[in-house]
């Protein structure tokens, strides 16, 4: 008995396939052949495609090439599968993003013959020669039957383009096809270069007691492929990735604006958000547009003005702390009631107040975190010009092994008409406690005292304080 000749067999039914597979010929798919679309897209630039296909399959052996298929698709995650029953089993794909550009035509073309035509400048007629590519690197060095040139000496015709060359990313899947005619596939992959932010809009009260919101959704397009009439979803959420360290680039590379007329529909995806737009939109390649996202008026807000210290304020002596602390100024509201309380996507807060004459005026902008329903979101819009504070220590000394004391004064102007209170927020190191002050405090959390300092119209207050900080 040859107990080699299953092997033999095997390699001949394998040898056969590969026959059968590199003779079938190339059917391509465009994106006209799409009857469906969908894009989920995540924060962190990646997007999962999925759009139905209409391919004429031959029974057995085929080769589809997908084209109109995005540039940054990352291959690994493809999948093809038949709809209606049909049966298709892949045998390979291969993403071919090597694009055909004048160089790289040349380049493949090295060790080949091409035809060099020039033009003769007196009379105008062309002559054409024969040469090798002999290199393409830093310029060209062509071998003709009896010369070595460099350079390009008039112009290139090729006798076709390699087979590996594409005008345009395409996947090439090998697959076999339990039947023969046209039938509707399922293509879907992640991919990069699809990216989306939530951009918000607000209008403060003439009182600041209130706003108006409103937000968008603003989609960026660089993946290389347009998608007619998609169906959009947008996650809201920080999604695991797993981060490949040897992963490298594979690929060539406001004004006020007016409520949306539209909302996004919500709905909970595990631990995150999404965002269903309840209408298809194309986005095409290289394009930035924005959806509308929701809307919300005259929504409650507080404004602050806040005096952060720092904690190596406490750690030693210092005769100077500077005469002229910026205090810092907040607005926020609570993400509840009304037209609120819906989560709130991760972007950037511009907001606007309208001046005397009533135009609306850029008054500051915050990035704002996922925020959930009910929770505080809560705007830095700059430093306050009115209101000022000087900082002093009073003394510093060590009282025992490991615990100090140290004494401050902390003097705040306000040049504004009305009064107004600044929250004194000092983050104090170490186990303290309060010695003496001139007015009560209240413990921000372990390591923060906090005081809301009440300054006069056209006025000052002081606050004094004393602490003792064990190490």
């Amino acid at each position: 008995m040859n107990i080699h000749a299953p092997r033999r067999a095997l390699a001949l039914a394998l040898l056969a396939a590969a026959s059968l597979h590199t003779a079938a010929a190339e059917t391509a798919s465009r994106a006209e052949d799409r009857s469906e679309v969908a894009v989920t897209i995540y924060n962190d630039s990646l997007a999962l495609v999925k759009e139905v296909r209409g391919i004429a399959f031959q029974r057995g052996a085929n080769s589809i090439a997908l084209r109109d298929v995005s540039a940054k698709m990352r291959p690994e995650t493809a999948g093809l599968r038949a709809l209606g029953g049909g049966s298709l089993r892949l045998i390979e794909q291969n993403f071919d993003f090597d694009l055909l550009t004048p160089q790289k035509l040349l380049e493949k073309n090295v060790g080949r013959a091409v035809t060099v035509i020039r033009t003769n400048p007196a009379t105008g007629a062309e002559m054409r020669e024969t040469a090798e590519v002999l290199a393409t690197n830093a310029g060209v060095v062509l071998k003709f039957a009896d010369r070595i040139e460099t350079g390009v000496p008039g112009r290139i015709a090729y006798a076709s383009i390699p087979p590996n060359l594409r005008d345009r990313p395409t996947l090439v899947v090998q697959l076999d096809s339990g039947a023969a005619g046209r039938q509707a596939a399922e293509l879907s992959y992640l991919t990069g270069g699809l990216s989306w932010r939530a951009d918000y809009v607000a209008e403060l009260a003439g009182d600041e007691s209130r706003l108006d919101l409103a937000g968008w959704v603003t989609l960026t397009n660089q993946s290389g492929a347009s998608y007619e009439n998609a169906r959009l979803q947008l996650v809201a959420g920080d999604v695991n990735r797993v981060r490949d360290e040897m992963r490298t680039q594979q690929f060539a590379a406001k004004v006020m604006a007016a409520p949306p007329a539209a909302e996004m529909a919500r709905e909970q995806l595990f631990e995150y958000h999404l965002y269903s737009l309840n209408r298809p939109t194309t986005l095409s390649d290289n394009q930035t547009k924005q959806v509308a996202l929701l809307s919300a008026a005259a929504v409650p807000v507080r404004k602050e003005y806040r005096l952060a210290g720092q904690d190596w304020y406490y750690r030693g002596q210092h005769s100077d702390l500077g005469r002229q602390h910026k205090v810092a100024v907040f607005v926020e509201f609570d993400n509840k009631g009304g037209e609120l309380g819906v989560p709130l996507p991760k972007g950037i807060v511009r907001v606007y107040k309208k001046d005397s004459r009533g135009n609306a005026l850029f008054i500051g902008e915050d990035r704002i975190d996922h925020t959930a329903k009910n929770e505080v979101v809560r705007m830095k819009l700059g430093d306050a010009f009115d209101v000022k504070a000087a900082r002093r220590q009073a003394s510093f000394r060590k009282i025992a092994d490991r615990v100090y004391e140290s004494a401050f004064s902390i003097e705040l102007v306000n040049a504004k008409d009305i009064a107004v209170t600044v929250k004194v927020v000092e983050p104090v190191p170490g186990d303290w406690e309060m010695v003496s002050e001139s007015q009560k405090h209240a413990k921000g959390d372990a390591h923060s005292a906090v005081w809301l300092v009440q300054v006069p119209a056209q006025g000052k207050a002081t606050l004094d304080y004393s602490v003792r900080m064990r190490w």
